[in-house]
This record gives C-alpha cells, sequence and structure tokens, in this order.
C-alpha cells in the first residue's frame, strides 16, 4: 500500500511545503484559514498538538461589529483579536503559517493588523 498522496491543487502543494518548514522550525505558528464568507486564526503549540489561542468570524461578539464577514475589514478585527488574546497568554513571536493562501487580500491584512497589535513574525 502507498502511502504518497497525490495533491493536484496548488494551494495545498504550497501548504505542505511551508508546514515541512515548520517543522523544523519547532516554533508556535499563527495558522490562518479563510473562505468565501469567514476567517480563522490560530496559534498552535511547539508540539503541533494544541491550539492555544483561537480567533473567528463565527464569534458572537465579532460577528456583532461586522455586517459581513468576508472582507478585510472582518480580517483586520481578526488579526488584532488573536494579536491582543496571544499577548494575555505570553505569546510574542510566532510562525506566519497562511496555509497555502497567497500573500494579499484579506491574509495579508490580517498579518499587518496582528503586527500592529504586537506579534512578531
Amino acid at each position: 500500500m502507498r502511502k504518497f498522496v497525490i495533491i493536484n491543487n496548488s494551494r495545498k502543494k504550497r501548504s505542505l511545503k511551508a508546514r515541512c518548514k515548520f517543522r523544523k522550525l519547532k516554533s508556535q505558528r499563527l495558522v490562518v484559514h479563510r473562505t468565501s464568507r469567514h476567517m480563522y486564526a490560530q496559534i498552535i503549540s511547539k508540539d503541533n498538538f494544541s491550539v492555544l489561542v483561537y480567533a473567528s468570524t463565527l464569534e458572537k461578539n465579532i460577528k456583532k461589529k461586522l455586517n459581513y464577514t468576508g472582507n478585510k475589514k472582518s480580517s483586520e478585527i481578526i488579526g488584532k483579536t488573536i494579536a491582543k488574546r496571544a499577548l494575555k497568554k505570553g505569546i510574542k513571536k510566532v510562525s506566519f503559517d497562511r496555509s497555502g493562501f497567497k500573500y494579499h487580500g484579506r491574509i495579508k491584512s490580517l498579518a499587518n493588523s496582528a503586527r500592529k497589535f504586537g506579534l512578531q513574525f
């Protein structure tokens, strides 16, 4: 039985390439995922087994502030929220895992917002 997985999706290929590099670094990572309607961000521990901090546009207190959750404004709020929660837990430095998404638009605005509020990548 083969253990190799054939991946046709270019985003998944980019994601796997980056994850291999993060495994070697053994640092906490800020993982970002986006869909057409929502943004998700979480900080995962060095051992890759536990989620330390989480923020999403599905949370009630964040959803109340927004009319639409699939735009740059919502991703800026998620970046601000994840940075504040991470600093409360004592997390200052993370690796930015964009999950294979290209670094522009909502991903870029989330990263800039998190940097602005104190996270270091």
